[in-house]
């Protein structure tokens, strides 16, 4: 056999050439030859993971550039620039640098904890150590190999390496071999796109074969792998064996992705066997990618304690001593679990399984029936349908099994019940499925093999070529069974969309399955508000669209809409802004065969005419969706966590939206509505105040109060309690959620409209010309009593317009009031540079503060008590229930 050195290092390149070859050097992607265990000529990025944004030097750049790019950041930057020109100063530099600086150190901070924690991370995974093959010192000659424990930032391309169960794979690999008696390996996607379901990954048939690891350093092989792609469902290379001129060609199924986790197959053992089967239930045993997973557990075990969901049984095998064993299930998707558990309940178990061969055991006959597997063709999104073609060991027939949607096998069948059956199935919330076979003979098989190999060995067009080849075999094909599978609704599900329609919030429903699967769900929801549901026929070219579009604009309001996506795609082409607006006039709307793509153009499309649109997901094929609307709201369920990952929101379980939005969206609105207003409100006040004393004082540019005080203002003496007002409520929660009418009054936008911002307007004018004409009237001789005075009846006046905004005190609110007064009372004694401590002392100065107060404050409480009293009056019905 000829043999070639492998794991030679080159010799290591200098500093300066590693930094010319990284910085001048234009790098084009490509595809690559590798040769099995040799590292390449060639230098590619070490597999070094980085997810910081920023280094030593970048960092206080980009930070700050990331923040002046907003308008309100440059503006404050520029006004406080313009306070060195001494002619346009007004107050003292620290009062905007201080607030400003501030603001940038807070942000500094927090950006260098996370890049920091970004950093810690980073170090954890590139530090996880792997085994990797590695020639020894040369003993006589001989070079014999041994495996090392390195990082995982150190393994380069051409490296073999031996990966373990439950370990995270450090780089896109391929596999070669492994040790697992069913000769597939499973892996797990989660910490990539959070997809919690297995997927099966099959190694090279040419070195699978071989009989130990070790003999993979014995090997002549080269790779022939495609430049790199973003598309991550879709991979081509080929495999040769030099020395026995053997080639194999590469799919995704023989690689590995990075960041995801292994998880090795099981031995094979007993398992439960049942009654006689049909050939239907047999085809539907072996055209599903299952895995039998077997835990051997102790005699004496309490069979209560099993938590995998399955019977304990015992039988014997091969004379082998009868033990008491578990079985669980191991595929790709919970669909071929449940249809393989179905087949246990007909009569025919799953017995084992492993690359080769699968072995299936009748009850009834009590036999085990074996069969090799010679194809087989993974499930994909275009063709909608898997496939595998197998030889039973005893009559050596060969058998092609095909199961897929009933729109793709349809019509490669000739049924005369297949589609009204679907449509029962259907109408009965359940999904889909359909099971073929072919028969074949034993020369249409090789000559079908000969042309598959060949259509996936070419580099070029192989999925144009191989498609092709799937397309001659599927003539012919002779309909076996159809299956359907009940897709569980998730608790409460019609209650919280009833909830969310009284509220005023329309709601469409984008799924992906079937129109008569998609309407009997929408109805078991309660979906639609509607008279009735109307089906748009399909539509294919613009007259149908234009008819359609003519149909619903007579009576939009009262129907409900359910509608194909390539219906709706040609009516979108054809008359984009009328069908949306039709669309929106719907009481309700479900989009059925909805593709991920089509899920965001419509959030899109909503979102770019002044709609506010919040999406649910919870699987991968949402995030789009998620991502496209104002609010991505993600669950976390069966389909894994990809959606809950890419939300701005995550929830437990569907129920809980009615809480996230009724209670929590309306409270937000409130408070967000309140904080803004007393922002204005603050700052507006002092700012007549401020134009009053001006002009009192001949337009004067002596600013009223120093820097610290306006400092202190903003900060110490009024924020808190300002801030405390996040935490008001007007009604109990559980008021809320039973009134969801509560919710549609918030979304007229009363709280914060240009009548609620000119009535706060008002006020702020009203008080701040009385605080200031009331200073100035009963001011005693010297200028520093204006100050004390007014100033305080300030403090007071946003001390009291927090607690009359207030409806729910809360034990936080009151603490931040005292501790405010408390520290401008200190303030007051402490700082006596800025007020007169015999004048406060006096009782002038607080009959004048209380009298300036009363005549700012109180005419507004008999404004708000009245108005709360109407608010009770009108909330009386609601209080009640």
């Amino acid at each position: 056999m000829e043999t070639t050195p492998l794991l030679i290092r080159p010799k290591r390149k200098s500093i300066w050439s590693r930094l010319n070859f990284f910085r001048f050097r234009r790098r084009e992607l490509c595809s690559r030859v590798i040769h099995l265990g040799q590292l390449p000529e060639e230098e590619f990025p070490p597999n070094h993971v980085c997810n910081q944004k920023y280094n030593i030097i970048t960092f206080l750049p980009i930070v700050l550039f990331e923040q002046f790019r907003f308008f309100l950041n440059l503006y404050f930057l520029v006004m406080a620039l313009s306070q060195f020109i001494p002619s346009i100063r007004i107050g003292y530099l620290y009062t905007y640098w201080g607030p400003l600086c501030f603001v940038l150190a807070v942000t500094l901070f927090r950006e260098a904890i996370d890049d920091f924690r970004r950093y810690r991370r980073d170090k954890e995974v590139n530090r996880q150590r792997y085994e990797r093959i590695s020639l020894d010192a040369p003993i006589e000659g001989y070079r014999p190999f041994i495996t090392e424990q390195v990082p995982a930032s150190e393994l380069r391309v051409g490296d073999i390496v031996m990966l373990h169960k439950g370990q995270r794979v450090p780089a896109d690999m391929i596999l070669l071999r492994t040790n697992e008696t069913m000769g597939t390996v499973f892996i797990r996607t989660d910490q990539l796109d959070g997809e919690i379901d297995w997927k099966l990954r099959i190694p090279l048939p040419s070195t699978q074969k071989l009989p130990t690891d070790a003999h993979l350093l014995d090997i002549n092989a080269k790779l022939f792998v495609e430049k790199p792609e973003k598309d991550i469902h879709s991979f081509i290379g080929t495999c040769t064996r030099l020395d026995e001129e053997e080639s194999d060609s590469l799919d995704i199924e023989n690689t590995l992705w990075s960041g995801c986790v292994v998880a090795s197959g099981q031995s094979r053992s007993c398992l439960r066997s049942f009654a006689q089967a049909s050939e239907a239930v047999l085809a539907s045993a072996l055209c599903h990618n299952v895995t039998p997973v077997y835990v051997v557990v102790d005699q004496g075990a309490d069979e209560s304690q099993s938590d995998m969901g399955s019977s304990v049984m015992s039988e014997s095998c091969g004379g082998a001593v009868p033990q008491q064993q578990l079985c669980d299930y191991q595929a790709s998707s919970p669909d071929e679990v449940a249809l393989v558990k179905w087949t246990d309940m007909m009569g025919v178990s799953l017995y084992n399984r492993d690359l080769h061969n699968i072995s299936l055991k009748l009850r009834a006959a009590n036999e085990i029936m074996q069969f090799n597997i010679l194809q087989i063709f993974p499930f994909t999104s275009e063709s909608k349908m898997m496939g595998i073609i197998v030889q039973e060991e005893n009559t050596q027939a060969i058998t092609y099994y095909v199961k897929g949607a009933d729109v793709a096998l349809s019509k490669l069948l000739n049924s005369s019940w297949l589609s009204t059956e679907c449509k029962l199935l259907a109408a009965d919330g359940l999904r889909t499925l359909v099971v073929a076979k072919k028969t074949m003979s034993k020369n249409e098989y090789l000559e079908f093999e000969s042309e598959y190999k060949e259509a996936r060995m070419s580099v070029t067009g192989r999925t144009e070529r191989t498609a092709a080849c799937i397309a001659r075999l599927q003539r012919g094909l002779t309909l076996l069974a159809l299956t359907g599978v009940e897709d569980r609704l998730a608790d409460n599900v019609p209650d919280t969309l009833g909830l969310l329609r009284s509220a005023g919030i329309k709601i469409w429903m984008l799924t992906g399955d079937k129109l008569e699967t998609a309407l009997c769900i929408a109805r078991s929801l309660q979906l639609g508000g509607g008279e009735r549901w109307h089906t748009a026929p399909e539509c294919r070219k613009r007259r149908d669209a234009y008819a359609l579009l003519n149909e619903l604009a007579n009576n939009s309001d009262s129907i409900d809409l359910i509608i194909e996506g390539e219906t709706l795609e040609v009516c979108l082409r054809s008359y984009l802004e009328e069908f949306v607006e039709v669309l929106r006039n719907c009481s309700g709307v479900v989009v059925a065969r909805c593709s991920p793509t089509q899920k965001a153009r419509v959030a899109r499309l909503l979102r770019a005419r002044g709609l506010v649109v919040a999406a649910v997901g919870d699987g991968g094929n949402d995030v789009a969706m998620i991502q496209e609307a104002d609010m991505g709201v993600g669950i976390e369920g069966a389909e894994g966590r990809a959606a809950s990952l890419a939300g701005d929101v995550s929830i437990r379980e569907f129920s809980c939206l009615a809480r996230l939005l009724l209670l929590h969206g309306r409270r937000s609105l409130m408070r967000s509505a309140a904080l803004c207003l007393f922002i204005v409100h603050r700052g507006l006040i002092v700012s007549t105040m401020q134009a009053v004393f001006s002009v009192v004082f001949y337009f004067s540019s002596v600013s009223l109060y120093p820097g610290f005080l306006m400092v202190g203002y903003g900060t110490l003496f009024t924020m808190l309690p300002v801030f405390s007002l996040v935490l008001d409520k007007d009604l109990p929660s559980s008021t809320v959620i039973r009134n969801p009418q509560l919710y549609k009054q918030m979304t007229k936008g009363m709280q914060l409209s240009y009548k609620t911002f000119y009535i706060w307007t008002g006020i702020s004018i009203y008080q701040g010309g009385v605080i200031m004409y009331g200073a100035l009237v009963l001011f005693e001789e010297q200028l520093i009593h204006i100050v004390e005075i007014s100033y305080t009846a300030l403090i007071l006046t946003e001390l009291i317009m927090v607690a009359l905004t207030v409806v729910t005190w809360h034990r936080l609110m009151a603490l931040a009031e005292l501790v405010s007064l408390l520290m401008y009372t200190a303030t007051l004694l402490i700082f006596t540079t800025y007020f007169d401590a015999d004048f406060i002392r006096h009782w002038d100065f607080w009959w004048k503060v209380t009298a300036i107060t009363l005549v700012s404050c109180f005419p507004l409480y008999i404004v708000k008590f009245m108005h709360r009293k109407w608010s009770n009056r009108q909330y009386k019905n609601i209080k009640t229930k």
